[in-house]
């Protein structure tokens, strides 16, 4: 499989990458049951498929325990990737995810996430989707170099949408972007160039549109596009739509890895198939973005 330099970490990581979301469980955001012998069985799965970069978060219900239970004896192998400024509560038959912007809960989600996935530290530790203006008014970025002056984390990023995208980008304080993007979602496509810039790694999420229409937490207004623009006259003999997507994100000249989860081996033997297949030809990726220009869904450049 390809891989590229995550911007200035150095790290080498492969051009797909794994979203331990999807075994959050049924307790978060109406997350699937995942049994712990499935959950051992991907995990697995991914590391010996040569997939070496793990994304997951504070709030992904039971995603860090079942990585530290699983493959925490193969830490050498990967490289990990968590989130941060989380809260869960209780509440009774599901948990309610919030953020607190504060030092003493970004200090206290480290040490929970360490302890979780039985490891002394993650390779990039990322804000969870905050505002500019809580950013600012927590000093998270300072939190944040100080929990990597401690050895807990090796480079900090950020997990980030616009309009506050821009202000993260002139910082030019993270190592790493988590930015959405897919043929489906093109809004950030010129902001993952302009993050690039900053000589900072960018992980995309979201680059098979959000799952198949009708299934999971797949958009049916998104996947009304891909009709409008025929898009599927662009597929080859044989290839599916989500196939056609993760070849569509991987063509992105500034993108550095793109996480896509499941809990399902077939599902991740098929995104290693088209992964390896490597990036659209030059002329289908410009049809692409011209057919989906054609009908607005196009990239915001401010």
């Amino acid at each position: 499989m390809d891989k590229a330099i995550l911007g200035r970490t150095g790290l080498q990581v492969t051009k797909l990458s794994y979203g331990a979301m999807e075994i959050r469980g049924p307790r978060v955001w109406n997350g699937r049951t995942v049994e712990d012998a499935d959950a051992g069985l991907i995990l697995n799965t991914v590391l010996d498929a040569g997939i070496n970069l793990i994304d997951t978060s504070y709030d992904y219900g039971r995603s860090e325990e079942l990585i530290g239970r699983f493959i925490s004896h193969r830490r050498s192998e990967f490289i990990l990737a968590t989130k941060c400024g989380c809260c869960v509560t209780n509440r009774g038959d599901h948990d309610e995810t919030s953020h607190i912007w504060t030092r003493d809960n970004l200090l206290h989600n480290i040490d929970t996430s360490l302890k979780r996935m039985k490891t002394d530290y993650v390779d990039v530790l990322q804000l969870h989707g905050p505002t500019v203006q809580q950013a600012e008014e927590g000093a998270l970025v300072d939190v944040l170099k100080e929990i990597q002056a401690s050895g807990k984390a090796r480079y900090i990023g950020v997990s980030s949408y616009l309009p506050n995208l821009p202000a993260f980008v002139d910082w030019g304080a993270f190592d790493t972007f988590q930015l959405p993007y897919s043929a489906l979602e093109r809004e950030h496509e010129d902001w993952v160039t302009k993050a690039a810039d900053t000589g900072a790694g960018i992980i995309v999420r979201g680059g098979v549109g959000q799952g198949e229409p009708g299934i999971g937490r797949g958009s049916e207004e998104r996947w009304s596009a891909w009709e409008q623009a025929k898009l599927d006259d662009l597929l080859e003999h044989g290839e599916q739509r989500t196939g056609f997507l993760l070849r569509f994100t991987l063509s992105h000249p500034s993108m550095t890895t793109t996480i896509v989860g499941t809990k399902n081996p077939f599902h991740l033997a098929e995104n290693l198939r088209y992964a390896e297949l490597g990036p659209l030809p030059s002329d289908v990726y410009e049809e692409a973005k011209k057919r989906l220009d054609a009908i607005g869904r196009t990239a915001i450049a401010k």
